[in-house]
Order: structure tokens, then sequence, then C-alpha cells
């Protein structure tokens, strides 16, 4: 069960979401060849290991998953392992950053569940996204949790194969997993985040990976905690496995807690108003100019709903191709229904989740219609299908405006090209993504503006307020005296 929830989006997630992304019970599993599904299949076929399958669901983030979805999704998983006379172990491919309506952790619940059938003797081991939200019932139920060592996130292949050959040494008496995690109160957005380049978060994670292979030391993982959920005792940090050495893994684990907490302010990134970051763009020559509105950003749970970047590109009165995405299934259907060539006037945008802002009224010409299917060229979902739903190009004057009915996943610029729109050709492009847009537009990007605008995941968290997350934590408190990385140890 593979999705990232946001607990400050309206709409829940529900069984659908994961039907129109991926959703695989039983044999049709063994034709997964991406993702981390993928990577285990493949290790465990080189191996000859006969591989058991249940259930395997994704989704593109969104809200907290409802009641019924999460029932669902357990109660199949339970029912199909039970169903197995005989399991020498378990593989498990989790976020870590999901959360259900009335259940805060419920990758953790979801392991508890199947460690009380499998029994204390049988290897249980786990993947997360390096966005997680590791709790105490997670480290307490699995041998091992390996998370993602890239961001963007292009690994999710080999940390599946990672999984299952640690695996297959716990099986064969090779290893003793001795796990802890050690974390400390800071909640950042992920643009600096990310494990290339000269950036804190590479910083750490090199540090950290330097001591796999050494020492007895399995694997290491450093997580930057999804901020968008609100859960307690939520955090950032290191976790290190080692083999039978628990005074090393909790060692190692705090130092790189410790290094997090004094890397926190570097971060945090420089943020722009939209009509800041039009106005600069313009005396910039050439594009593409990035527009980066993480407040809307669909990989974290938003609706992609936002028209902030819209409206202060046509306040500025752009003359120049700019390409904006925005997910309005009412606007979509109306251009399908007026059809190609034809000028209408639609409200555009804040129809999914209202509460950040009111829709813009914008007059154009419907230049091309989709069924909004697209393939993913590569990270998390790479070769597999994206669905759009019903989907349109509107010319809005110089503005270019993919309308979608359902959020996507961005990881290259797969939507846009599924609508034949130019990006090379484009002098401002609205990218909601934190990270990703690095994968397209790193070389030929003239700059990029992270935006300050409303939604549900921003780029600065100066702002927010959590409920069940109490106090201290960075960054509404910047200095907590005394502070000492919290551990969690297997």
């Amino acid at each position: 069960m593979l999705t990232e929830c946001n607990g400050r989006v309206e709409p829940t997630a529900e069984l659908e979401d994961f039907e129109r992304t991926e959703l695989r019970r039983g044999a049709e599993i063994l034709s997964e060849a991406s993702g981390v599904v993928g990577g285990m299949l493949r290790v465990l076929r080189e191996r000859g290991v006969e591989v058991l399958p249940l259930i395997s669901a994704s989704a593109c983030p969104g809200g907290l998953l409802s009641s019924r979805c999460y029932r669902q999704l357990k109660g199949e998983l339970l029912e199909a392992l039970r169903g197995f006379e005989a399991c020498s172990a378990v593989l498990l491919g989790l976020h870590g950053a999901a959360s259900a309506v009335d259940l805060e952790d419920p990758e953790g619940d979801l392991l508890d569940a199947v460690r009380e059938l499998l029994g204390p003797g049988a290897p249980l081991i786990a993947t997360l996204d390096l966005h997680a939200h590791v709790t105490d019932k997670m480290i307490r139920c699995a041998d091992a949790l390996l998370a993602w060592e890239t961001y963007p996130h292009k690994d999710s292949v080999e940390t599946g194969a990672r999984s299952a050959r640690l695996l297959l040494d716990v099986l064969d008496g090779k290893v003793r997993p001795a796990m802890a995690m050690a974390k400390v109160p800071v909640l950042t957005g992920a643009v600096n985040a990310s494990t290339e380049g000269d950036t804190p978060f590479a910083d750490l994670m090199r540090l950290a990976k330097s001591w796999e292979g050494r020492n007895g030391v399995l694997s290491t993982s450093v997580f930057l905690v999804n901020p968008y959920l609100d859960c307690t005792d939520m955090g950032s940090g290191g976790l290190v496995i080692t083999d039978g050495d628990a005074d090393r893994a909790v060692a190692l684990a705090r130092e790189v807690a410790s290094k997090y907490w004094e890397r926190r302010f570097d971060l945090v990134p420089e943020v722009y108003r939209p009509s800041e970051a039009v106005s600069e763009g313009l005396r910039i020559d050439g594009g593409p100019v990035l527009l980066v509105e993480t407040a809307d950003t669909c990989g974290g749970g938003a609706m992609g709903d936002s028209v902030a970047s819209l409206r202060a590109l046509l306040q500025a009165e752009v003359d120049e191709l700019s390409l904006v995405p925005v997910v309005d299934p009412e606007a979509a259907m109306r251009c399908h229904e007026a059809g190609p060539r034809k000028q209408i006037r639609v409200d555009l945008g804040h129809k999914l989740d209202p509460q950040w802002g009111q829709p813009i009224a914008v007059e154009g010409v419907v230049k091309r219609l989709s069924d909004g299917l697209f393939r993913y060229s590569g990270g998390i979902w790479g070769a597999q299908r994206g669905v759009m739903g019903p989907s349109a190009m509107l010319e809005v004057g110089k503005v270019q405006v993919l309308i979608a009915s359902h959020p996507t996943y961005e990881w290259a610029d797969e939507q846009f090209r599924s609508l034949r729109m130019d990006t090379g050709a484009a002098k401002f492009i609205v990218v909601k993504n934190p990270m990703n847009y690095r994968m397209t537009y790193l070389q030929s990007a003239k700059r990029a503006f992270m935006l300050d605008t409303p939604g549900p995941t921003p780029a600065v968290l100066d702002h927010l307020e959590f409920r069940r997350l109490k106090r201290p934590y960075f960054p509404a408190d910047k200095d907590i005296p005394d502070l000492q990385p919290t551990i969690l140890r297997h």
C-alpha cells in the first residue's frame, strides 16, 4: 500500500483513487516490473524463491484515507495472507506517510497485523519513502525498514531489490538485523532536500550511506518527514540497521538526527509572491522561467486546482507563451462539450478543495482535447499509465492552460507532452512539484521561483498549525534548549 496523505486536504482518498492508478491482486502482481514491487520480484525470481502475491495498491497522494478505503485494503491483504498455509517471510512496499480518517498510523497498524499472523520468528521487512513518518509501532513490528535513497525518487526498483536481498540474507542466517531510528522535531518543505548536488539533505544522505558495508552496517536511511500530516511525535532523522549491534545502530542514527537539527535553517527556502516572480521573470531574457507553485503539489496530496500562478500571469498581461496546469473536472467537461476551436468562458480552479482560493473567470479557445492518458517516463510509476481523466488545452491569450479532471503525480513533463504543449518554446512554465521539475528543466530553465501561495503543501511552514503534534518543534520554535533525539529501536 503506497500512497502519501495530506491532513490539510478536504477530500478523502478512496478505493477509486487506487483503482485509477494501480490496484492489483494475487497473480496480477507477478507482472509488475517497475516500482518497489518490480525490484522485489526481480531478486526473488533470480534466487528461485516461491512468491505468494497478496495485493499491490498505489495511488497519487491525496487526502486522508477514508475508513472504508483503509479497511478494504487491509482486509484484502490479511485475507490473502491467511490463505497461504506456509509463509517464510513477508515483504511490504509501503510509503510511511499514509494516514486515515480514524487511524493516525495505518502502516504501523498493517505491520502489527501482519506480524500477529506471522508470529515472532518469520522476517517482516518493508520499504518506505524517504518522506515517511516513522513510528514506534513500525519499528517494533518490522525486522527492517529500508527507505528510498534518492529525491527526485529514481530508485524505487533498486530499493525493492535491496529489501529482497536483505530478507533472503536473514532467511539464510547470514545476518541478524538490529534497527534504530533517531529523530528530531524538524518539519520543513522539500525544496532544499534533493539528494543530488550541494543541499543539506544530500550531505546527510551521503554521510549515512558512507557507513553502509562497514563495521556491520547493513542499511542506512535518512528521512525528511512529510510535514503535511498532523500526527503525534513527527520528526526527521536517521534510521540505521546493523548486523546484531544495537548500540552501534543507536549511535549512528543519533549522529544523523543531531546533524539534521544543526542543518534545520538550511532546509528552509526563499519564496516569492506570484506577482513578484512574474515581474522578475519578465526582466529575464528568454525562457523558460519556472513558477514553482509548491503549495499545490499533487505529489504531496494537494488537488492541483490552484490558479494563483495563472491569476498572476493574466494580471501581468504576459504576452509570451506560458503553460499552466489546473485540475478542474467541471471546466474540462465544459471544454469537451464545446469541442475544438470553440471559444468558451469558464470559472476555473478551486473546485476540488475550495478552502485555498477563489476560481478565476477566463475566456479562451479550446485548442485540444484528450482522454487524459499518458505514460510515466520514470520514477515511482516508471513506464506505467497515468490517468488525468478527460482533459483539454484552453488557450487564454498567450497562456495555455492544461485542464485535467484528476490530480496526477508530476514526474517530468509527461502531462504537457500528452497535449502537445511545447515546453521548449515557453517563457513561463508553472510546475507544481518542489523537486521533480529538475528532471526536465534543470538545464534549460533561466530561473526557478519558489512561490508563496495558499495551499496544503507550502514551501515554508512557519504559519502552519497542528492539532496532534505538540510543541516544541521547528520552525515554530527556532531553538529547543537541551534537545536530545528521540530513539526508537527494534
